[in-house]
């Protein structure tokens, strides 16, 4: 059965005056979140007064974070917006949070780490019930940079674009997995991490990479309809017709080789479906 719940996955804001990563937040520059991805989801859940909760649990700044999102969704008319403060497994498990979240009607996951967000939830009853939710409700799960990262089953934690070439230097381990069959990067574009993720379909061939640059990202529909928003690129890796493969036999730290991985590029609009693994453009408008 195919989820009834909306992923929103969200490249990250770095030119946007938004570094979550770094944990540089700029209040002077919010164009990012009003005429971008933040906008998006307000318009999913067409309710203003929809309850909107944000996990900061990755970020190295939470309260930082936490106020940058409650401002921002402010200035899109939405005033009943939450913040989870959740910082370890012993908070996730609070009654508090676990009602919280049965309660919302997005869930937005920050930046930050990843291996916090799946060594924190992994396991624990609140994200039972967000997985629950997203298959059975029309839920709205929205993450940026690692937030994004971590929705996929299969996540990247680690891996350095300089030397992501090399075997060993990208690092692998299980997300949230609300997304299965995908592989998600995030910074895409300005971090270099088209080898990065090409490492990673290539010791998973069967998986579909996602990269996703800044102020750009895909909204799914039905665990598979991807359609891409904002104003960059999303690049998709498909290795399912990959030939020549040697990442099984070199040893670690020497350059891998990989044929014929399937690229795509998608604009805002574009749609690619992850079951099918068909690329739609999106029409042309003429005067």
């Amino acid at each position: 059965m195919k989820p009834k719940g909306i992923l929103v996955s969200v490249g990250g804001a770095e030119d946007k005056g938004t570094d979550l990563e770094a944990g540089i937040i700029s209040r002077n520059n919010l164009n990012f979140f009003e005429i971008g991805i933040l906008k998006n989801i307000v318009n999913l859940v067409n309710d203003k007064d929809a309850r909107i909760e944000v996990v900061t649990t990755a970020s190295s700044i939470p309260d930082e974070v936490g106020d940058n999102y409650i401002d921002a969704f402010t200035k899109l008319g939405c005033s009943n917006v939450g913040h989870m403060k959740i910082r370890n497994r012993e908070d996730a498990v609070l009654h508090e949070y676990i009602e919280r979240v049965k309660k919302c009607d997005v869930l937005m996951f920050s930046g930050g780490n990843q291996l916090r967000l799946s060594s924190i939830f992994g396991g624990t009853q609140f994200l039972d019930v967000v997985r629950a939710r997203y298959e059975e409700e029309r839920f709205i799960i929205a993450g940026t940079s690692a937030g994004a990262m971590a929705m996929s089953n299969t996540m990247i934690y680690e891996g350095n674009a300089t030397n992501a070439h090399l075997k060993g230097e990208v690092r692998i381990t299980t997300g949230l997995a609300f997304l299965n069959g995908v592989i998600i990067d995030s910074h895409f574009n300005k971090r270099g991490r088209f080898p990065r993720l090409a490492q990673a379909v290539a010791a998973n061939p069967g998986a579909i990479g996602i990269g996703l640059g800044e102020d750009t990202g895909v909204i799914v529909r039905n665990g598979e309809e991807l359609e891409a928003i904002g104003s960059g690129a999303v690049i998709i890796i498909d290795g399912r017709n990959v030939g020549a493969n040697n990442i099984a036999d070199i040893e670690f730290g020497h350059p891998i080789c990989v044929e014929n991985l399937m690229v795509h590029i998608m604009c805002k609009g574009n749609t690619y479906n992850i079951k099918t693994r068909v690329f739609e453009e999106v029409a042309v408008k003429t005067v």
